[in-house]
This record gives C-alpha cells, sequence and structure tokens, in this order.
C-alpha cells in the first residue's frame, strides 16, 4: 500500500512539473522563401506543441501534440510607379510618344493583372491620346518597337511571381493645340484578375495552392500618373549689313565691302536640334575669303572640324543643338564688284 500511496503521489508530482514544464515549439514547414507580402500563397506551415516533464526517479519525458497544418492564403496586392526620371519632353502633333512604368505583383502568389489607362483624369493642360499599351518583352527596360509586345486585355495580361516587377510603356499622340510648357498627364492602372475591393475581401478557394484570396492593403487595384511636357522652341532670325568703302565711308559703290551679320535667337522651351544657317553670296559681289566667324570667332572657309564653310556659293554654318534662351551671330564679308 505504501508503494501504491507514493506512486500516486509521484504521479500527481508529474502532472503538476509537466503543466509548469509546458513550452510550444513551432515546427513550420516552408517550401519557397518569403515574398514581401510575406509566406508564399499554398505553403502548408505544420505546427507541433511538445510537452516535457520530469519524472520522479530523474531524468525528463515529453509527449508531443496532434499536427496542427495551415494553408497561407493568397494576399492580393498590386504597385505601379511612373519610372521616367521627369517629366517626357515633346512637341504638339507628336505620335508614339513614350511613358514608362513599373508594375509589381506585392502580394505573395502567381497573380495576373489587368492594364488600362486614363487620359482625361484632370490635372493637366491637355489630354494625350493613347495609341498602345506595350509589355517589356524582352525586359531591358526600354521600348523596342516591334520586339516589344503590344498588351490586349485579356489576351495577354502579364502574370507576375510575387515581387516580380514588369516594365509597361504607354504611347499617345500629342494633340496640335498644345502650348509650349503645357503638361498632358495618362494614369496606368492594374488590376489583380483574381479580385479586388474593400482590403481583407476573401474569395473563398480561389488564392495559389487552393487557399482563399485575401484582398491587400492596395485594393488589389493600384496606379500612378505620368507625365508629358511640351517644350516648344523655335528661332528668330535676323539679317543685318553695314558698308564701308574704299575712301572710309559708308557708299554702296563699286569695291566697297558689305558685312552681313545673320542674329539666330532661340525661345520657348527645351533646345533645338542641328540648327543650321546658309546664306549666298549675292549676285554683284563677290565673297571676302576668311571672313566668317562665329560670335566673333574666326571660322576657316574648308569643309573641316571647326562650324563653318564656304560652298563656292555662299556661306553654311552648322549651329548643333541650341538651347532656349541662346543667340549665335554669323558674320561674313563680302566685296561689290
Amino acid at each position: 500500500m505504501r508503494y501504491q500511496s507514493m506512486d500516486a503521489k509521484s504521479l500527481a508530482f508529474a502532472n503538476k512539473t509537466m503543466l509548469a514544464a509546458l513550452s510550444v515549439v513551432s515546427a513550420g514547414v516552408f517550401a519557397t522563401p518569403a515574398s514581401a507580402a510575406g509566406t508564399i500563397a499554398g505553403t502548408t506551415i505544420d505546427n507541433v506543441a511538445t510537452a516535457t516533464y520530469e519524472l520522479p526517479n530523474g531524468g525528463e519525458d515529453s509527449v508531443d501534440s496532434n499536427v496542427v497544418s495551415l494553408k497561407v492564403d493568397e494576399l492580393l496586392d498590386v504597385s505601379v510607379a511612373w519610372a521616367d526620371p521627369a517629366d517626357v519632353a515633346t512637341q504638339p502633333g507628336l505620335t508614339g510618344q513614350i511613358l514608362t512604368f513599373a508594375v509589381t505583383n506585392a502580394g505573395n502568389g502567381n497573380e495576373s493583372f489587368t492594364l488600362d489607362t486614363i487620359a482625361n483624369g484632370g490635372g493637366d493642360d491637355f489630354d494625350p491620346s493613347v495609341t498602345a499599351i506595350v509589355l517589356d518583352s524582352n525586359g531591358n527596360g526600354a521600348y523596342d518597337a516591334g520586339v516589344d509586345t503590344v498588351y490586349v486585355a485579356g489576351s495577354n495580361d502579364p502574370d507576375l511571381a510575387p515581387d516580380q516587377s514588369i516594365s509597361v510603356f504607354v504611347l499617345s499622340s500629342i494633340p496640335l493645340a498644345a502650348q509650349d510648357g503645357d503638361r498632358g498627364r495618362i494614369d496606368l492602372t492594374a488590376v489583380a484578375k483574381t479580385g479586388s475591393g474593400t482590403p481583407g475581401t476573401s474569395f473563398a478557394g480561389l488564392g495559389q495552392g487552393g487557399g482563399d484570396a485575401v484582398v491587400g492593403a492596395t485594393g488589389a487595384d493600384a496606379s500612378d500618373d505620368g507625365y508629358y511636357k511640351v517644350a516648344r522652341a523655335s528661332v528668330s532670325f535676323v539679317k543685318s549689313a553695314t558698308v564701308a568703302d574704299p575712301f572710309g565711308g559708308v557708299t554702296q559703290g563699286p569695291g566697297a565691302i558689305i558685312t552681313y551679320t545673320l542674329a539666330a535667337t532661340v525661345t520657348g522651351t527645351g533646345a533645338l536640334s542641328n540648327l543650321r544657317v546658309t546664306d549666298a553670296v549675292p549676285a554683284g559681289t563677290s565673297y571676302k575669303a576668311g571672313s566668317i566667324t562665329l560670335d566673333g570667332s574666326p571660322l576657316t572657309d574648308a569643309a573641316d572640324a571647326d562650324a563653318g564653310r564656304f560652298t563656292g556659293t555662299g556661306i553654311a554654318v552648322g549651329l548643333g543643338t541650341v538651347p532656349v534662351g541662346t543667340t549665335k551671330t554669323i558674320t561674313f564679308k563680302v566685296k561689290i564688284d
């Protein structure tokens, strides 16, 4: 009887010890690395608890609980970001003008996204006309005509893995009425095809791996706006002449030297590219060799490394790209025959 009494006491002690020493050890099994939104959708997380206790005669023993298995639901989230470093410079009437966006799957499962644009959202000076949405097929982040794929909603909606991004190009035409300095806005939207709505909305059984799909913080519907800016430069061009005769006067007779001054001033926004100036030697005069200057610096008559040359019948000066607010001044001389 004494042995039985001690055994009961030992059993009671063991039970108290077991409760006091209870510890839960998580044994999650992760099939893939975690993404920005967390564990990959469809992953099964197994959890077992272990209770450890001391034996009455020394040592320890333990017992495992049953296995609790949970399947991770799919979180539906997306982000859209305008990727151009600044407003994209354009001019009225141009077509195929490109805005670049990055669409990123911010959820934890593979997901397809429907794309669309809004060109009349307000907050700008003109509405561009969207002509195409194009997917960056080769992944180089730059638009390649004939290589990148034109997007057709419902046909080639981009399917992205968790954290994966794709560059999306919006091509537009600029209206002729747009003025210098005007801005035109385009919004690109991306919506998860599985579903969108208020954060926390659940779509039973539609998640990756057979779990539910749950709308995340973005509503699984995101957008961002990009801008074009009209940079319209123009040039005003003024020609003048001074005369010096052989007698120190300004009579316009034979032997007098005419100095022509050509002033090109660029105004507006941006710059003019490949600006060139030509002027023919007037009939009844002869070109004075070596007389071409640009902004006060002499140019050679030969077609060489400098910007000017004598063509045999006139002068030609290449000014290159000239920013607005700049005046370039060219002079040359002829003699009245």
